[in-house]
């Protein structure tokens, strides 16, 4: 064999095997573009061409269809009463359990907890005095720093170190008994009474509701560093306010981000996937084509209301959702949560 065509022969079987350890390793993948590799063999005036795939250096897309847990452990604390202290169960509704199994180190606050017993107050208007208030500076900072269970889950018993990234807060379920007209102008901040007011208050309306919850956004803003999700509160067995609390909560998922320019705050409507079940309130409809869900299939987030019903469709005697109700809500919650953590800290 020539100097030169040995040359070209060792030189072929090198890229080969770069190609096949590159695709082993799933660090690349073949494309239908191709390149032309250019050696030089004696003599040196003549070019000779090797005809050789072009391997990209992107990753190869995993062999998944939901968004993955975050790689590296993530701190997570759950601001929650009665309703979230089931879901977060061990044998009820798992959360705990499944968010520890998808990387994230969970803390949680209940009554009792904090300055002042914040934790003792987590109505719509209360958030004011969380996020908005003359001691909101002491309340996030001991959010941020604490480390604690105040709930039966399973979860890391050691703290790594480092602040809380990701507050969820919830409002229980009192909170869908929302007065007013939809229809009701939104006050300005100045003037709501809904402030630091709780649901038993005759100002707990939509109109006043939604005032809240705009003015909250002044404090997300500044906090691009923390991942924030509102966990809409949950809904009521009775009817009579039901249309007003399907009207809040599809304005919290689809227009009060309208505008917003950080990935640090979204919305999980658990009132949505509570309303909807599988025939009855021990039989979720989870995996079902039909109801109401609020979750990520088919490479896509989707919130669909494919139901009629406003009221819980989970009941367990009062308004706590059943044990099939709360699993269906941390199914579709988790992957939600793996895409919006990728999200924010990809923006970060």
């Amino acid at each position: 064999m020539k100097k030169s065509n040995l040359y070209i022969f060792v030189m072929a079987m090198l890229m080969t095997l770069l190609i096949f350890s590159a695709l082993a390793e799933n660090r690349a993948h073949i494309v239908e573009a191709h390149a032309w590799l250019q050696v030089s063999p004696e003599p040196p005036n003549q070019n000779i061409h090797i005809y050789l795939p072009l391997i990209t250096n992107r990753a190869a897309t995993p062999n998944t269809t939901l968004p993955q847990p975050p790689l590296s452990p993530t701190k997570l604390i759950f601001i929650h009463h009665s309703t979230g202290e089931g879901w977060l169960e061990d044998n009820y509704g798992d959360l705990g359990k499944t968010l520890m199994q998808n990387n994230y180190i969970v803390s949680d606050t209940n009554y009792g907890w904090g300055s002042d017993d914040i934790g003792g107050r987590t109505d719509i208007g209360h958030w004011m005095s969380w996020f908005r208030g003359s001691n909101t500076s002491t309340y996030t900072r001991e959010l941020y720093q604490y480390f604690g269970r105040n709930a039966n889950y399973s979860r890391v018993q050691t703290d790594p170190g480092g602040e809380n990234e990701i507050v969820m807060f919830k409002s229980c379920f009192p909170n869908s008994g929302l007065r007013g007209s939809i229809a009701d102008p939104i006050p300005a901040i100045t003037q709501n009474p809904l402030k630091d007011q709780g649901s038993d208050s005759p100002y707990h309306t939509v109109s006043n509701a939604k005032g809240i919850y705009i003015d909250l956004l002044e404090y997300f803003k500044t906090r691009p560093d923390k991942l924030f999700i509102v966990i809409t509160a949950p809904p009521l067995g009775s009817g009579e306010w039901a249309n007003n609390a399907r009207a809040f909560n599809n304005w919290l998922v689809n227009d009060w981000l309208r505008g917003y320019q950080f990935k640090n705050l979204r919305v999980f409507d658990f009132y949505n996937v509570l309303t909807s079940n599988g025939g009855s309130p021990d039989k979720n409809d989870l995996a079902s084509a039909n109801g109401n869900h609020h979750r990520f299939k088919n490479g896509k987030v989707e919130h669909i209301i494919g139901s009629s019903s406003n009221t819980l469709a989970y009941p367990t005697g009062d308004d706590h959702p059943s044990k099939a109700g709360d699993l269906k809500a941390s199914a579709e919650f988790l992957p939600l949560l793996n895409l919006w953590v990728a999200e924010w800290k990809a923006a970060q």
